[in-house]
């Protein structure tokens, strides 16, 4: 593949010596199990980086991004509040309701600065009936190993608001209680 120019893999019983992007079914078993099998190591190393949360970001956005923070500082929080909630395929699922009250601002501001962030090529919005499906534009910002770029869009977090629940649900979450441990050091007589 050279630039945004895509090629086409051809899986047949027997690969076409005449097309490079042409291979045999056994040969794209064998791709597909490395991959996953790369993927499994990253996640095993991800999980024990001592950075156990962290996005990465292209350093060629900076200034759009310094532009947002100034121009619109409200979309920038917006901006950063999906990114923080977002999955490793760069996807949030969340209402207005979540973001008005983490935010602390009006539904209108949500929405005003949602097509701010849509309008500038950070985030796009799809729909999942009447749900909003985020996700952020992974050229910008990324929280996975870079090979997992081809899957941006879903599964996605899903990030609730207490309030938009039922009452019985809230009712059902206010009643845990939470035991505090007494933890007791004993010192060496040494």
């Amino acid at each position: 593949m050279e630039g945004d120019l895509m090629s086409t893999l051809t899986v047949s019983d027997k690969p076409n010596v005449l097309n490079p992007n042409s291979v045999s079914f056994d040969e794209r078993a064998l791709q597909l199990q490395a991959q996953e099998k790369a993927e499994t190591e990253a996640r095993k190393r991800e999980k024990q980086s001592p950075f156990s949360r962290w996005t990465q970001f292209n350093n060629e956005h900076t200034r759009e991004l310094m532009m947002l923070a100034i121009k619109h500082p409200k979309a920038h929080a917006i901006l950063y509040f999906l990114v923080d909630q977002m999955d490793n395929y760069n996807a949030c699922i969340c209402s207005n309701t979540v973001m008005q009250e983490v935010l602390g601002v009006s539904r209108q501001t949500i929405s005003k600065n949602i097509k701010i962030l849509k309008d500038l090529g950070f985030l796009v919005v799809l729909k999942s009936g009447n749900t909003n499906v985020y996700t952020v534009n992974d050229k910008v910002y990324w929280k996975s190993w870079g090979n997992n770029r081809q899957y941006s869009k879903f599964p996605a977090n899903v990030v609730l608001a207490m309030s938009e629940q039922d009452e019985d649900y809230q009712i059902s979450f206010d009643n845990l209680k939470s035991d505090k441990i007494k933890t007791v050091t004993l010192k060496n007589k040494d």
